[in-house]
């Protein structure tokens, strides 16, 4: 497995460009902006969860996600290191952000991944301790997973969208699902619960394996949930005609278990069902046909240290120049704050004028 160096030295590749007009964003702070209090929004969304993207790079390369060649990375000296989001991780935490969610690319190609786990776990929130999750394929996780869990790791969640090894093959261009099994049977003997799985719904590539997925979950006590193809892929090749939907999702397990509404949602991104006979849920996480932008309490930190408050924006909210520069504490959170306070009240997938964003989703951060 290759792994990403944390440091800034190294490899003279060229950043990857952000557009040809630059959406990240230096403005002066809204003058309605409150300065101290939660983390709101103009819509009065307060924003508790804090996606951390550590590397663009990845182990496989997903159809839906990225080219199998020709990827331009990030700089190695652009990306964040362990000290710089130690620092954003803190001041975020000290304004109420309880959650922080580690992702990627590949989180696990970071070589100080453990140390980035034991760092931001002991934060403190004004409530308390915060708490570590993280979005991974599980390509080497049996072989770090009791040290990650040692330094904090509390919740994880598993992309597997096959369990057909030449269809594996095919969908993420690496043979290689032996090795995201070995990771799976380490996460299922491990403490860590709730454990989760994610799928991408695809039609003519998986949809007729959406019950096996589930039972494959039920085999290693977790829970599977289903997301809608959304038009995040670096080639900007997603069409709505190849999404699977949510009603379509539900109507295939229906066939196999009777489904009953789990309450209580709350800002989660999936809805949950009960698989009658088994004690278990799945979930479904429907971006596209049924938005929760209105419960969102997420925003998320690329690896190169840009803020976004939506997975679907076109802006970016830049922090390095105030990290590598003389910016203080108070400066990145006014930052932080401008960034949620900017938040649109929806990300407008299904309006005429949406434009996909520049990036594509491994650049971006599960």
């Amino acid at each position: 497995m290759d792994e990403v160096d944390s440091g800034r030295e190294g490899s003279a590749v060229t950043a990857v460009p952000i557009g040809l007009s630059d959406p990240r964003v230096r403005e002066p702070a809204p003058a309605d902006m409150p300065a101290h209090g939660p983390l709101v929004d103009r819509f009065g969304r307060v924003h508790r969860d804090l996606r951390v993207s550590l590397t663009d790079r990845c182990s496989l390369r997903c159809t839906y996600c990225m080219p199998e060649q020709g990827n331009e990375w990030l700089a190695k000296q652009s990306i964040l290191t362990l000290d710089e989001i130690e620092r954003v991780a803190r001041i975020a935490a000290a304004q109420g952000i309880s959650t922080f969610r580690l992702t990627g690319g590949e989180p696990l190609l970071r070589r100080d991944i453990v140390q980035i786990v034991e760092r931001l776990a002991a934060l403190e929130t004004p409530d308390g301790p915060v708490q570590i999750a993280m979005t991974t394929n599980a390509i080497g996780l049996d072989k770090v997973l009791p040290a990650l869990v040692d330094a904090g790791l509390g919740r994880l969640n598993i992309s597997i969208d096959t369990v057909d090894r030449e269809r594996f093959r095919d969908l993420t261009r690496r043979d290689r699902l032996h090795d995201v099994v070995a990771g799976i049977q380490a996460a299922a003997a491990s403490r860590l619960r709730p454990l989760k799985f994610n799928a991408v719904a695809m039609r003519g590539v998986n949809d007729d394996e959406l019950v096996e997925l589930v039972q494959f979950a039920l085999d290693n006590d977790a829970q599977m949930r289903f997301i809608e193809q959304m038009p995040l892929d670096a080639g900007h090749t997603w069409s709505r005609e190849s999404m699977v939907t949510r009603e379509e999702i539900l109507e295939r397990l229906s066939e196999r278990w009777d489904l009953e509404p789990v309450p209580g949602r709350g800002g989660a991104p999936a809805e949950s069902w009960r698989l009658a006979g088994t004690g278990s849920t799945v979930g479904v996480i429907a971006s596209v046909t049924a938005p929760f932008c209105g419960a969102c309490d997420r925003l998320r930190l690329t690896a190169d240290g840009q803020l976004r408050n939506c997975l679907f924006s076109n802006r970016e909210f830049d922090l390095v120049p105030l990290l590598r520069g003389s910016g203080t504490d108070d400066d990145l959170e006014q930052l932080l704050r401008g960034c949620i306070w900017r938040k649109l009240p929806g990300h407008a997938i299904n309006d005429p004028g949406f434009l996909q964003p520049d990036r594509g989703m491994n650049a971006i951060g599960g």
